[in-house]
């Protein structure tokens, strides 16, 4: 049986991976490692993803391995340098950022060449760090769902999705084909942005849960 450590950043990440993979992955032992100080340090120190912050992440994911984990994956998105170094630390066994999946399929699959990609986060953080991993010339329109993750932190789905959804739309007019949600959190508002843009609308958890079982496949390589 495979064994996979989720780290999250965000309690609210927990319930929408783990749902996905009990959906589309039920044989996969789940270990789940929360540390939700660190998105409130991101935010609050002011000094970005520094050596401390990249020292919590190696100790996170050695912690994993230690436990017998043969993959990892991250579930905020706004740690990506932290992950990647992770990454290189345990080249042996897939170690995913939350969002890798995402990116090949708006990139490479289907979907590539379909226009604009609105890019929602509501964590602002995420619309510095995810950018950068994808395709350079990727046309890309980024909006922040201001107030979606306070909503969602008091409990109240319905304007958190809204929020979102709002943004979708906004999205729509400035003239992207079809929205990408950051955060593994935001999964939730997914039909909620479909039905107020009329646009696809890409989410992470059901992505990432495919790569990371194809990638611990016995005789996969590590991609």
């Amino acid at each position: 049986m495979t064994r996979i450590a989720l780290i999250h950043a965000l309690s609210h990440s927990v319930a929408p991976i783990n749902e996905a993979f009990a959906r589309d992955w039920p044989e996969a032992l789940r270990m789940n490692l929360l540390d939700d100080s660190l998105s409130a340090d991101l935010a609050r120190n002011g000094q970005g993803l520094d050596a401390a912050m990249h020292e919590r992440f190696q100790r996170l994911a050695q912690y994993a391995v230690d436990t017998g984990a043969q993959g990892i994956l991250f579930t905020c998105s706004a740690f990506g340098p932290c992950i990647e170094a992770v990454a290189r630390r345990h080249a042996g066994m897939p170690v995913l950022k939350p969002n890798e999946a995402m990116v090949d399929e708006a990139t490479q699959g289907p979907a590539q060449g379909q226009g604009r990609l609105g890019l929602i986060a509501t964590f602002a953080p995420t619309l510095a760090s995810m950018p950068p991993e994808f395709p350079a010339g990727t046309a890309l329109e980024l909006a922040l769902a201001e107030g979606a993750l306070d909503a969602l932190n008091a409990g109240d789905t319905q304007r958190h999705d809204a929020l979102i959804a709002a943004q979708a739309v906004a999205l729509r007019e400035r003239g992207c084909t079809r929205i990408a949600l950051a955060q593994f959190s935001m999964a939730r508002a997914r039909d909620a942005c479909a039905r107020a843009s009329g646009l696809p609308v890409l989410t992470t958890v059901d992505s990432a849960v495919r790569a990371l079982r194809r990638r611990t496949a016995p005789g996969s390589a590590q991609a």
